[in-house]
């Protein structure tokens, strides 16, 4: 099969389009013929191994130890292992898995669910790990509650957009969203309340105060954010791509950690997962059409290196999707 791999740390071009063996369903696994899959932020910090740190944590030290990357992923059950329960051949999936920059991964049935119904794999592939992100940050670590104000600071980005959507979804009472002038049009067609461009505006000035704030892969001092927080309003630092190649945005996480305690405000930080019970509540959202997956552009696998480099630009709106 056609594949994305990867022998060494370093910049998008250590990717490569290779032919290898596909893989062999384990327990509890299933084989997926991949229609499509997605680029997050993650597939950069693994391609290069910045911030060091998460080579510690299990994903090589001195080289990646899966070769095959991607993660987002949507396509058919090819063949089932040992003890699946939930899917069968045919079946029309997504969520993650360990490679899905390839025309077959295999993927654990706990971390998939079936594909919305009324979109393609191109769309449904954008959706798990950007949308159970902004999931989660809201529901479970943010707890909104029906009638709050929110402030989604990187509203125009993967997790931006869902996020400004499932807000409002969740109940909110007035959403806004944090963006460039350029995307303004599109967080409010989303939702959004309110829409702040950055360029021109401080949303952390104090002049208004919210009571759930998320900042996404931001780079604003907890002091700042603190200051646009409701006294018991709860804060949620949604990835961060600041503080060097060694810890990245861990040292403001390890600060509003230790600095909540000591304030009526929560500051939290998270690491999503992906379930098939949040998988199988987003795709009923997408067709109930209360939530839309927004795609920038759509490449084909063998550009993926490229994929991975304008994903890092900044320029993208929403996902970015890679058809298989």
């Amino acid at each position: 099969m056609k594949a994305i791999v990867q022998d060494t740390y370093g910049p998008p071009e250590a990717l490569r389009l290779e032919e290898i063996a596909p893989p062999e369903p384990g327990s509890g696994e299933v084989l997926i013929q991949v229609q499509a899959a997605s680029v997050d932020p993650g597939v950069w910090h693994l391609t290069t191994g910045q911030p060091y740190l998460i080579r510690a944590l299990g994903f090589g030290l001195r080289a990646p130890k899966a070769r095959v990357r991607g993660m987002d992923v949507a396509g058919r059950v090819e063949a089932v292992g040992p003890d699946v329960t939930r899917f069968q051949p045919g079946d029309e999936v997504y969520g993650t898995c360990d490679g899905s920059f390839a025309e077959y991964a295999c993927a654990k049935q706990d971390r998939l669910a079936r594909k919305p119904g009324n979109t393609g794999f191109e769309e449904a592939a954008v959706v798990p790990v950007s949308g159970c992100t902004a999931l989660q940050a809201l529901r479970d670590v943010g707890r909104l509650r029906s009638g709050q104000s929110v402030l989604v600071i990187g509203a125009g980005g993967g997790v931006g957009t869902f996020a400004v959507q499932l807000a409002k979804h969740l109940g909110a009472a007035h959403v806004t969203g944090v963006c460039s002038g350029a995307t303004a049009d599109l967080i409010r067609s989303l939702g959004a309340d309110e829409v702040i461009d950055y360029t021109l505006q401080d949303p952390t000035d104090g002049a208004r105060r919210y009571d759930l704030i998320l900042d996404i892969a931001g780079n604003r001092s907890l002091s700042g954010l603190r200051q646009a927080l409701g006294p018991r309003g709860t804060l949620v630092l949604v990835g961060g791509e600041d503080g060097g190649k060694w810890f990245g945005g861990t040292g403001r996480l390890l600060r509003a950690l230790l600095l909540s305690p000591f304030t009526g405000q929560r500051l939290r930080g998270f690491f999503s997962t992906q379930n098939h019970d949040d998988l199988r509540l987003l795709a009923e959202l997408i067709e109930a059409g209360s939530m839309t997956p927004v795609i920038d552009r759509v490449f084909p696998l063998a550009e993926v290196p490229e994929v991975v480099g304008y994903l890092r630009s900044g320029d993208a709106r929403g996902k970015i999707a890679v058809r298989v």
